[in-house]
């Protein structure tokens, strides 16, 4: 039976390489539609804990991952042997940015050296971590067809952008669409299949390239409407005007607008690393990508503008950041989760240790900071504790959080969200 066939009638057999943010919420959504699926990864805890019903993963319940482990749809290993005997394989791993802001695909290309040593006919092979447009023809189509095999003739390659958001409670993996590119038509078509047959709406385009480079206009186009927003707020400070106020009745346009909002910096694992992969592939042809460049380092500039802002703040009030307590309130890139990959709060903490303050923090989605946080101190977030702190810097607002505690006992508060925009107290200070 060929692969089109075992598609359509559901007998295929799925695999995931990397159970992360991406790959455990398909993989578990692959299983839930009644495919037989089986992840992969390096990780022999992620593993453990996915063959034992536990979630790792916020968008990912433990009660749906066990479900579809009991019932023997999904199960974890890190053999990569098994690739022998499954009909499709997809690629969720890491894409991250070298300090030079190149990319860094290594992982794609060890997962690929992997799936090389065990390709089989009729297989379907599909990358959904974000990268630079060529990526699939110019570097997995090489690696995969040096065993003699012919992609769209042997095997199948395709590459569908994620397009996870994590704590989103109406857009999971099931429904947003999944832009699907091939290599060849047939790579395109069977990429299609699968995930129809995962429940999904699969959005046909053209080539891998277009695929690859629609999910770097989505950041893009995020990364450069932020940086435009950053700098009205910056401006609008120096003007003295109140830009949550100019940006909420600008909302009010029912044509021709969209609201952004200005932040503490950028933050996660798409909009602060997406725009630069595009960037570096337009300079391989010739093209300064002017627009990403300046969003860019302007929304790379914002954690130190905060931190300005706060020094003027403490200085205006007889304060010295130099071995003053400060406090940081939310430690995750955003709102409810406990996501902290690329947060600007770790760069606001760095920066804060350099002025010689004693740093603190609270955030009640996250345990513990890493590296950064060694000789940061996790605060209870308790009136009497609160009051002994010169100063606090809201990073990331949560709905859990008592803000009426903090600002009944905070001498002194930076708001770089707005997230106290109902409080009227002297003692704020706004981006």
């Amino acid at each position: 039976m060929g692969l089109k066939e075992k598609l359509l009638n559901r007998t295929a057999v799925q695999s995931v390489i990397g159970l992360g943010y991406v790959g455990l919420p398909l993989a578990v959504e692959f299983s839930k539609a009644g495919l037989d699926t089986i992840g992969i990864d390096i990780d022999q805890k992620k593993v453990d804990k996915v063959n034992s019903g536990i979630s790792y993963i916020g968008d990912v319940t433990s009660s749906d991952l066990n479900d579809v482990v009991t019932s023997g749809k999904l199960r974890a290993v890190t053999d990569f042997s098994v690739l022998e005997k499954v009909d499709t394989i997809n690629i969720a791993v890491p894409t991250p940015l070298r300090k030079t802001k190149d990319p860094d695909i290594s992982y794609i290309v060890a997962a690929l050296k992997e799936i090389k040593k065990y390709i089989q006919k009729e297989q379907l092979i599909i990358l959904e971590s974000t990268t630079y447009p060529g990526t699939t023809e110019e570097v997995m189509m090489p690696i995969l067809e040096g065993k003699g095999l012919k992609v769209g003739k042997d095997f199948f390659l395709a590459f569908s952008p994620e397009r996870v958001d994590p704590g989103n409670k109406k857009y999971n993996t099931r429904n947003i669409p999944k832009v699907v590119g091939g290599v060849t038509p047939e790579c395109t078509e069977l990429a299609v299949l699968l995930y129809q047959a995962a429940g999904m709406s699969p959005v046909p385009v053209n080539s891998s390239k277009v695929a690859e480079t629609v999910k770097l206009l989505e950041n893009t186009f995020r990364s450069v409407n932020i940086g435009l927003v950053n700098e009205i707020a910056l401006m609008c400070n120096r003007m003295g005007i109140n830009v949550w106020e100019v940006i909420d009745a600008a909302a009010t346009k029912p044509f021709g607008f969209m609201p952004f909002y200005p932040g503490p910096g950028l933050g996660g694992h798409c909009i602060p690393i997406d725009p630069f992969y595009l960037s570096w592939k337009a300079k391989q042809s010739g093209f300064d990508a002017r627009f990403i460049e300046l969003a860019g380092m302007i929304n790379g500039d914002m954690p130190l503008q905060v931190v300005v802002r706060v020094s003027d703040a403490m200085n205006s009030v007889k304060m010295c950041m130099n071995g003053a307590k400060v406090l940081v309130v939310g430690i995750s890139y955003k709102q409810d989760i406990d996501d902290t990959r690329e947060s600007p709060a770790y760069d606001i903490i760095k920066l804060l240790k350099n002025r010689g303050s004693e740093v603190f923090w609270y955030d009640p989605f996250v345990e513990q900071l890493g590296e950064v946080g060694k000789d940061v101190k996790k605060l209870e977030f308790e009136p009497e504790k609160i009051s002994e702190m010169d100063c606090a810097i809201i990073v990331t607002g949560h709905s859990s959080v008592d803000y009426k505690r903090l600002v009944e006992n905070c001498p002194l508060i930076f708001d770089s969200r707005n997230v106290l925009k109902d409080y009227k107290e002297k003692n704020i200070v706004r981006l």
